[in-house]
Order: structure tokens, then sequence, then C-alpha cells
């Protein structure tokens, strides 16, 4: 899957969108610290860089859904 607009994306967005491509079609809420683990990053690192995927254009959206013990994401494709 491509993107669908042409945005800079930096290595470790590119990595959490190709994670939330994976795995969107079995599951539609992700927390970051969950995708941090996953990924080798900081749930820090994760957050900040979730921005990027909400600013763009992609096969996937991304919206902020909640905080309990970790920011929620609500992911669709």
């Amino acid at each position: 899957m491509s993107r669908v607009a042409t945005v800079s994306l930096n290595e470790k967005q590119e990595r959490i969108l190709q994670y939330l491509r994976e795995h969107a079609e079995s599951r539609t809420y992700f927390k970051s610290r969950i995708i941090a683990k996953d990924l080798g990053l900081t749930a820090k690192e994760v957050g900040t860089n979730m921005g990027a995927l909400q600013a763009g254009e992609f096969d996937v959206s991304v919206e902020k859904w909640g905080y309990s013990s970790s920011t929620t994401w609500m992911v669709n494709v």
C-alpha cells in the first residue's frame, strides 16, 4: 500500500505507519506503549510521531481516542 498524499515522513513515522497498516485489519484501537514495545521505541516517541500521521492523508486514518495508562489511538483502514 502507498501513501495517498505526498508527505515527508521520518524513519520512525514510516515504521509506525507500516505497523498500523499491518495490524489495523484485525484491530481498531492501539496503545502507544504497545506500539512502542513492538517497535523498540518509547511511548513518548510514538505519541510524538503519531501527530504527523494524523496530519497527513494516508490509507489509514489515525485519531487520538483516549488516555488510560497510555494514549489510545483509533485507527481505520
